[in-house]
């Protein structure tokens, strides 16, 4: 059994959307391309781009044979522990960009699919999959959940007449929210919402 588990994103959009790629990017920092696979990547144009970022598989983490794998799910019934941490070999993740209210895609779309899993949650409310990332991170080096400080939605400037809310919770570093710097830039480049 790896003491370190792999992190799967089973991407779950219909194309790798540039809001994505950076969120990969982001997550491959938060814990290290060694430890990150990425599955259901068809395009090998994708699959060129996230090579620098952890594995890439065109295989969906639907039709792979895992032995001790979690997936996280806001609709799970249990909370992940730190101690239960170390006895999965993968953490699986939807990667799924946000609707708001919230689709439950991942118990829709990926819970149900995966034979011989165990199945938790890191709180109910929707987190972008770079948060949700770091968040299991943190559990993963002995936090637990109930210690871990989140704000609720954030607002991002564009100019100085115009900001953005992303309606979705954030873990807080330090008594900011983790956003990327990439994606901060990508919103204000972006035209019209």
């Amino acid at each position: 059994m790896n003491n370190k588990p792999i992190y799967i994103i089973e991407h779950l959009e219909p194309e790798l959307f540039e809001w994505c790629l950076i969120e990969y990017e982001h997550i491959s920092q938060i814990i290290g391309k060694d430890y990150l696979w990425f599955t259901n990547i068809k395009n090998p144009e994708d699959k060129k781009r996230l090579e620098k970022f952890g594995s890439v598989f065109t295989k969906s983490a639907r039709k792979m044979d895992f032995k001790g794998a979690c997936v996280l799910d806001p609709e799970a019934s249990k909370t992940l522990e730190p101690k239960e941490v170390k006895s999965f070999n993968y953490l699986i993740f939807g990667g799924i960009l946000g609707d708001y209210p919230p689709k439950k895609r991942t118990q829709e779309e990926l819970t149900p699919f995966i034979d011989n899993c165990e199945v938790r949650n890191i709180g109910k409310e929707q987190m972008s999959t770079d948060n949700a990332v770091f968040c299991v991170k943190q559990i993963e080096l002995g936090k637990k959940f109930e210690e871990l400080k989140f704000v609720e939605g954030v607002s991002i400037e564009i100019n100085e007449f115009e900001s953005v809310d992303l309606p979705y919770r954030y873990n807080l570093i330090k008594g900011k929210p983790l956003i990327s710097k990439k994606i901060q830039l990508y919103l204000k480049k972006k035209k019209g919402f």
